[in-house]
């Protein structure tokens, strides 16, 4: 299956951020006596979780890393030197990823926290640089960004211009209404279902695939269904109008975290059949910085620290054993 060279990420919700697209729901009675925000902690979970919120405040309590002297030694000398670390993370993402805190102003999510693991572990501070999507290539192509670590999945294209250490599983998640009592794992499994994609994404990709497949065999099709909001696509999985919504797997852990009314089914890598997509720290090719990143990210796998900033967000699922550098990525698309 061909995959779009630009592919980036397969988040649909353009500017807006899923915590916005909660309060809507929340303000149409959706997530009524079920998901609510908690304004003296910052932190959202479903009405009577204990312990499972999430803390979207600017005080983060992030987990933090010690200097290690052997990795730190893999920097550059110029960056070493200075003392600090410039990454980029793309602003208008959606939670968990990278998006503002509770005061608007101040970055947060997974992507920040993998990175200060990393700058800690190397001795230096990271100072975060939100901007736009095409902005963190801009940056990285100036040298403004020492790295971008921002859902960046990992291309053969990409690899023309740029390096790459992997830290996450590009996952696609089906989301279903909570009890569903099904599971999604192949093809087979959505036969004769309805599923709400978003258009021009790669799961749809991915779903209109399967959907031949099935007929191929002698199954049902998939009914695929498009709309134009989250606001719609969880109004529709409630309503019982779909049977799943698949998605980017990090947006769905946390609606599934935070509304306590769907669950996710099954999952399955962005990169399609044959190929894990893989998400990665980039940075400039040839600017020495990358295998500095992959020793940092090794250590952080291997003590621990890591896998508690994934369990934080509600995305274990994606964690990675050790950290590539430049592997096999998405393929190019003939021209």
């Amino acid at each position: 299956m061909s995959l779009p060279s630009s592919f980036r990420s397969t988040y649909v919700f353009s500017r807006r951020t899923l915590a916005a697209a909660l309060a809507t729901l929340a303000a149409a009675g959706l997530l009524t006596a079920c998901g609510t925000g908690d304004a003296a902690t910052d932190e959202v979970a479903p009405k009577g979780a204990k312990g499972t919120g999430i803390n979207l405040g600017p005080d983060q309590h992030r987990i933090r890393e010690q200097k290690v002297e052997a990795i730190a030694a893999k920097l550059p000398a110029g960056v070493r030197d200075r003392g600090t670390l410039s990454v980029g993370v793309a602003t208008g993402s959606v939670p968990p990823l990278s998006f503002y805190a509770t005061d608007d102003k101040t970055p947060i999510g997974v992507e920040l926290d993998i990175a200060t693991l990393v700058a800690d572990t190397l001795g230096v501070k990271p100072q975060f640089q939100p901007v736009s999507w095409e902005n963190l290539f801009v940056g990285l192509d100036s040298g403004k960004f020492d790295g971008v670590f921002s859902n960046v999945t990992v291309t053969e294209e990409r690899k023309d211009k740029y390096d790459f250490a992997t830290y996450r599983k590009d996952q696609l998640a089906f989301e279903a209404k909570k009890g569903s009592g099904w599971k999604v794992a192949g093809p087979q499994d959505v036969a004769g279902r309805t599923v709400a994609v978003s258009s021009g994404t790669n799961q749809e990709k991915i779903l209109l695939d399967w959907s031949e497949q099935n007929v191929k065999a002698g199954r049902k099709p998939v009914s695929i269904k498009y709309f134009q909001t989250a606001t719609d696509y969880y109004l529709a999985l409630q309503s019982g109008r779909i049977d799943a919504y698949l998605g980017p797997n990090p947006s769905a852990a946390y609606h599934v975290a935070s509304a306590g009314r769907t669950e996710i089914v099954g999952t399955y890598s962005g990169g399609g059949a044959g190929l894990q997509g893989e998400i990665a720290a980039t940075t400039k090719k040839g600017s020495g910085l990358v295998a500095a990143y992959a020793a940092a990210l090794d250590h952080v796998i291997q003590d621990g620290s890591y896998a508690k900033v994934l369990a934080r967000w509600g995305l274990s699922a994606e964690a990675v054993p050790r950290s590539e550098i430049n592997p096999q990525g998405l393929p190019r698309v003939a021209k």
